[in-house]
C-alpha cells in the first residue's frame, strides 16, 4: 500500500505546475523557465506512492501533449478547459464535449456586435483558425507550439464544425463586455464562458469545465479523494469540486480567497510539491 493510494491529484499547468506568464509578454516559449524541479520530483514521488496524477489545462491537446509526456502522469489529462478527457497512453479521447453546430453563427453575431474582435477557433482535429489575430495571438502560438491559420471571416464552407472551443483575446474590460453580451443573449444555456487569464476568455460547450471533468476523472480512476490546484478563474470549478483545494501564491485574488482553498508557495517555488507535502503530513497525522 502506498501513502497516496486512492488519491487523485489534478494540477492546472500554466502558472501552477510551470510558470509561463513571462512567455506571453516576451519571446515565446524560450522565455519560459522550466518546471520547478520540486514539482517534478513531487509528482514522481506521488505516483510512486500509489497516487494518481493528472493535468487539467485550458490548452488544446496539441499544446500540452509534449509537456505532459515528460511528466509522471498516470491518469488521463483534461484539455480544452474541460472540453475533453484524453488518455495519453491509449491515444484516445475518453470523453469529449464539442461546441454545438450553431456556434459558428453565434460567433459571427459577436463579430457583428464587436467588429475586429480577436478570436481563435479550435477545430476538432486540433487545427486553429484565427480571426483578427494580434501580437498576443502570435505570442500564444509561440508558447503553445500551435500555429494558427489567419482567416478573413466566419464561413461555414471553409470552417468545419463542430468546433472544440473558441478563445477570445483582449484586455479584461473588453472581455467582460463580451461576456455580458453573450449572457444577455442567453448563451449560458449552451456555453461555458470563463476567463483563463487576464486577457483570455474561453468558450466551451455547456457542462465542459474543469470541475465537471475532474469529478469524472475521479470516477474513472476509482479514487476516493480528489485534490486540485489551480491559479485562475477557469480553475475555480475544479477547486470547488475537490475534496481538498489549493492555489499557488501567484493565483488571482478570487482563487486565493475562495472558500476552502489553501494557499501554498509561488508556482516558481514548486507549488505542487507543497501540496504533496501537506497531504503527506495530513496522512501521517491520521
Amino acid at each position: 500500500m502506498g501513502k497516496f493510494d486512492g488519491m487523485l491529484l489534478v494540477s492546472d499547468y500554466d502558472n501552477t505546475f510551470q510558470y509561463t506568464e513571462s512567455a506571453l509578454s516576451g519571446g515565446g516559449a524560450e522565455e519560459t523557465p522550466p518546471p520547478p524541479a520540486r514539482n517534478l520530483e513531487a509528482a514522481a514521488y506521488w505516483t510512486a506512492e500509489g497516487g494518481r496524477f493528472a493535468i487539467a489545462t485550458g490548452r488544446a491537446l496539441g499544446a500540452i501533449r509534449r509537456q505532459a509526456e515528460k511528466l509522471p502522469i498516470n491518469a488521463a489529462v483534461i484539455v480544452d478547459n474541460g472540453g475533453g478527457i484524453y488518455d495519453l497512453a491509449g491515444e484516445r479521447y475518453i470523453l469529449r464535449k464539442l461546441l454545438p453546430d450553431r456556434a459558428l453563427e453565434d460567433l459571427a453575431e459577436v463579430e457583428a456586435a464587436f467588429p475586429g474582435t480577436s478570436m481563435e477557433l479550435y477545430l476538432s482535429d486540433e487545427r486553429i483558425h484565427a480571426l483578427h489575430p494580434t501580437q498576443r495571438n502570435i505570442q500564444h502560438a509561440l508558447l503553445t507550439g500551435m500555429p494558427f491559420r489567419e482567416i478573413g471571416g466566419l464561413n461555414r464552407d471553409t470552417i468545419p464544425v463542430p468546433l472544440a472551443k473558441a478563445l477570445f483575446m483582449a484586455d479584461m474590460p473588453q472581455l467582460q463586455k463580451l461576456q455580458s453580451y453573450m449572457s444577455a443573449c442567453g448563451w449560458e444555456e449552451r456555453y461555458e464562458m470563463i476567463f483563463s487569464s487576464d486577457h483570455l476568455m474561453e468558450l466551451t460547450a455547456k457542462g465542459a469545465d474543469k470541475g465537471v471533468m475532474a469529478r469524472e476523472l475521479k470516477r474513472l480512476t476509482a479514487s476516493r479523494t480528489l485534490i486540485c490546484i489551480g491559479d485562475h478563474a477557469n480553475d475555480l470549478p475544479m477547486l470547488q469540486a475537490a475534496d481538498r483545494a489549493f492555489a499557488p501564491a501567484n493565483a488571482i485574488e478570487a482563487v486565493r480567497t475562495a472558500k476552502g482553498v489553501t494557499v501554498v508557495c509561488h508556482c516558481l517555488e514548486g507549488a505542487v510539491a507543497d501540496v504533496v507535502e501537506r497531504v503527506e503530513q495530513a496522512e501521517v497525522r491520521r
